[in-house]
């Protein structure tokens, strides 16, 4: 008997030793799975906006671990599940697949999202692409992302302004304004000095365009919210390389109007009880809130963030919401129940208004969804299109092809100059989107097409059919040796390369250059003041012309 009892105690202990020792493997291997980051690079945006799912670190918290960062862009606006421009999601860049793609983005972030992306391969301006594989994103957006590197003399002056104090009381933590406390004309003059020794074997590049006033002009805006120590709810940015958010009341390059409704729902949480997520436990509900502003319209979007979709209380948080900022048009909810840094999850409710705002650009007007792509800085973006149409030399007989469309605003703005526009775009939410744009504005000589950019024009190729001029806007890691073959093929006169990222321009000018075409004049435009990124148009020729 005394045997057995002592058997029976020994096989339970054995039993408590294998079940402990299993659940530390377990909890380990949590622990080092989670937390993939990278840096979103605020400008553009985008999204999406270069995240890497990488720098996986098995240290016990997600504030203490080594995530891997990713150094790049808004992108476009807001990261995307589709890639933006075919974007591969959170994973070059981010972009202009993406949705939130920026060009991203907003505070943080790479704005994920499945739509409204440019379908960019690798890259995530647009929409969901990396939305948010990391926190800091360069705001150029959208979904953003995505970095451009600049020059070692740019690099040194950056370090000079550093000594100095700063404009914003976080921009050391947050990173996103490398050049905030530069000299606006001084940043200027080194944008321009960068863009002139990469594309001096290749053209000319014409003075920069920048802005008359350079600051508050991000239309969109992304808040992650957590808690402090205390438990009382902060919103921001994530701190760099680190998934700790740094909290912000006011950001120079961002909407005033959209920070302002974004520290009224801050202040909201604890009455109505809602408590912020953790990406450590899991619990809570607000993940982000993101805020979109016709520039022209005023019309202002909220998109609240959630991770599940029992939102307690959401009719008397909305009309709380809405008397306090009776100019908001539109309130969506949109549920995220993954545990990853995206941002945006798939579905979406609409918790008051039509769920979309419109605003316009370039006199054309614009459906803009949560997760569609649309340039981040308003102003800037009606001096890139006009100078990309003005390079086109457009007379009105021109058959032209909007390769990588998004959600049509090129294509639409040339078409009033043009005889024909087919736009192509990999992105059907964003196809649709492009569709539903051409028709608000009355526009029946545009066409849209859901397909590779690419297989698009070796079929019109192997049809002989004639193209006059591409607008060609691919995301910042730039276009691909088979796309520009697929140019070729086709023979267009005059090719509109709109770049953002001007290493991978000068890389992909070579390539032109190889199959017959030459760069004759580049014009740069400042779509993302205070941030090292730098839009470009270039006109292309064909020698043989």
């Amino acid at each position: 008997m005394i045997d057995n009892r002592l058997k029976k105690e020994r096989f339970r202990n054995d039993r408590m030793v294998k079940s402990s020792d299993n659940g530390k493997k377990g909890g380990q291997k949590r622990r080092e799975g989670e937390g993939n980051n990278g840096n979103y690079d605020r400008s553009n945006d985008g999204g999406v906006r270069k995240g890497s799912n990488s720098g996986k670190s098995g240290n016990n918290s997600r504030r203490s671990s080594g995530m891997g960062s990713n150094n790049g862009d808004r992108s476009r606006e807001i990261g995307n599940n589709n890639n933006d421009r075919n974007s591969g999601m959170g994973g070059n860049y981010s972009g202009r697949n993406s949705g939130m793609g920026d060009n991203s983005g907003g505070r943080g972030r790479g704005i994920s999202s499945n739509s409204g992306g440019r379908n960019r391969s690798n890259d995530g301006k647009i929409g969901n692409g990396d939305g948010g594989n990391g926190r800091n994103y360069d705001r150029n957006g959208d979904i953003g992302s995505k970095g451009v590197q600049i020059s070692n003399m740019l690099n040194k002056e950056r370090r000079a302004v550093g000594k100095t104090a700063s404009k914003c009381p976080v921009s050391r933590k947050c990173g996103g304004c490398q050049l905030l406390d530069m000299p606006y004309e001084k940043q200027l003059e080194q944008k321009q000095k960068h863009l002139e020794k990469l594309l001096k074997p290749y053209c000319r590049v014409a003075p920069i365009i920048g802005m008359e006033n350079p600051y508050h002009y991000r239309n969109k805006v992304h808040a992650v919210f957590d808690h402090d120590r205390k438990g009382n709810p902060i919103s921001g940015v994530y701190e760099l390389n680190s998934h700790s958010v740094v909290p912000v009341e006011s950001c120079m390059i961002e909407d005033q109007k959209a920070d302002e409704i974004i520290g009224t729902i801050r202040g909201m949480l604890k009455s109505f009880k809602i408590r912020t997520y953790d990406e450590d436990t899991g619990y809570g509900l607000l993940r982000h809130v993101l805020i979109r502003r016709g520039f022209t319209t005023g019309e202002v979007m909220v998109v609240l963030v959630t991770a599940s979709p029992v939102f307690p209380s959401k009719n008397n948080f909305v009309k709380a919401l809405r008397e306090k900022h009776p100019e908001i048009t539109t309130i969506i909810q949109n549920v995220n129940g993954r545990g990853t840094s995206m941002v945006l999850g798939d579905k979406e409710h609409v918790l008051y208004g039509k769920g979309y705002i419109e605003d316009i650009l370039c006199g054309c007007h614009f459906r803009i969804s949560s997760k569609s792509f649309y340039q981040v800085n308003p102003v800037q973006t009606e001096a890139l299109y006009n100078k990309a149409i003005e390079a086109a030399g457009l007379t009105g007989k021109e058959r032209v092809v909007d390769a990588y469309c998004g959600i049509g605003t090129i294509g639409i703005v040339a078409s009033k100059h043009a005889k024909e526009v087919i736009g192509v775009e990999l992105n059907r939410e964003a196809v649709r989107d492009a569709v539903e744009n051409a028709k608000i504005n009355g526009i029946k000589n545009i066409r849209f097409f859901c397909n590779d950019a690419g297989k698009f024009m070796v079929n019109m190729a192997e049809n002989e059919e004639h193209v006059d001029v591409v607008f060609l806007d691919p995301p910042r890691s730039g276009s691909t040796e088979e796309f520009i073959d697929s140019v070729a093929k086709v023979r267009p006169e005059r090719i509109i390369y709109v770049s953002c990222g001007p290493e991978t321009l000068a890389r992909d000018l070579g390539y032109f250059k190889k199959k017959g075409y030459e760069a004759k004049m580049g014009w740069g435009v400042d779509m993302f003041p205070a941030t090292t990124h730098v839009e470009t148009v270039v006109l292309i020729c064909r020698t043989d012309t």
